[in-house]
């Protein structure tokens, strides 16, 4: 029986998936590493039985970062950044991801990768395909080996709809995730470094000991200045708003919008009032009746995440995303 290797972005969404492709009858063990569990099960792809093992990563198995002696702040001038040599490292080493997916892939006829449907999650997928190349039967690069699936929500509809319309992963879109992440670490190591050094002893109420720089750093301090600025120099306006209530002849009380929603000028306000209470009747011109069907929630993605909880618990967004990752890992 040939096998199938499935790989998702987090254990978590290993665990769920592995449920609704099973129906509920796969069984689980733990992963060699101990941070990724192994579910398996039988079932049929490409028209003949296999062996689906579904597992997960957690999150980038690889980061970048420069080559040893350019790590030394003090030997090297910032501007050398911006040529120097790069290295690809694991991300997270004590999980030893690419030693756990190399083992689990050795064999496999199939490779199906359930990643995150941005371009970060296209980037592991070529992550992934780089740890099991060399321990699947087939070249993973290979269209008839390697399969993407691509869904919105972690419902049976979607991910089984998913599993039956497979694509290639996208190489452009996981190109320029490499892309940026060189770009963040050349120039982000680089002004750090020198604004760190620049500023350093030059203002006793400096506070920090490390600068930091970022290319998304700048935009969202940018906005958080301006909302900063529109908070300061707000002035309130005192406003009035018409409220009225219109009985029906069965005694129903029926509240009623005003259309202009409120005035800034009190004059205006009470020639308004004056108007509507010599009005003693009113008739209805016509009635709409709407219904209103509220489907079940789908999952969140990060934003709404952060979104929910902060509406719903006051939890603000670092917060969120420290009890989410506790939760996934």
């Amino acid at each position: 029986m040939k096998t199938a290797l499935m790989v998702a972005e987090k254990p978590s969404l290993a665990q769920n998936l592995a449920n609704i492709l099973s129906n509920g009858k796969c069984s689980t063990n733990k992963g060699s590493n101990s941070a990724c569990a192994v579910h398996e099960w039988n079932g049929t792809f490409k028209n003949e039985p296999v062996r689906f093992k579904m597992t997960s990563v957690c999150g980038h198995v690889m980061s970048l970062d420069f080559t040893g002696k350019y790590n030394n702040w003090d030997k090297v001038d910032p501007i050398e950044l911006f040529t120097c040599p790069t290295e690809k490292k694991e991300a997270m080493p004590r999980l030893r991801i690419p030693a756990f997916l190399a083992q689990e892939g050795r064999g496999a006829d199939y490779l199906i990768l359930w990643l995150d449907c941005d371009k970060e999650g296209e980037n592991i997928c070529f992550e992934v395909m780089q740890c099991v190349v060399g321990y699947a039967k087939g070249d993973v690069f290979s269209p008839a080996v390697t399969y993407r699936a691509r869904f919105s929500a972690i419902t049976d509809k979607d991910i089984k709809a998913a599993m039956n319309s497979l694509v290639r992963p996208n190489e452009n879109e996981s190109r320029s995730v490499d892309a940026r992440q060189e770009l963040d670490l050349r120039i982000g190591c680089a002004f750090t470094r020198f604004q760190t050094k620049y500023f350093q002893g030059r203002y006793g109420d400096l506070d920090a000991s490390l600068i930091s720089y970022g290319p998304c750093q700048t935009p969202t301090l940018g906005f958080c200045v301006q909302r900063h600025d529109e908070i300061q120099t707000f002035k309130p306006e005192t406003y009035w708003v018409l409220r009225v209530t219109a009985t029906t002849t069965e005694g129903r009380e029926l509240p009623l919008e005003w259309k202009r929603i409120r005035c800034f000028e009190k004059d205006i306000a009470n020639m308004f009032v004056a108007s509507i209470k010599e009005i003693k009747e009113a008739v209805a011109i016509s009635v709409q009746a709407k219904e209103k069907v509220k489907s079940r929630p789908v999952a969140l993605n990060t934003v709404e995440l952060m979104r929910v909880a902060s509406a719903g618990l006051g939890m603000g967004p670092h917060h969120a995303m420290q009890a989410s990752l506790y939760y996934f890992i």
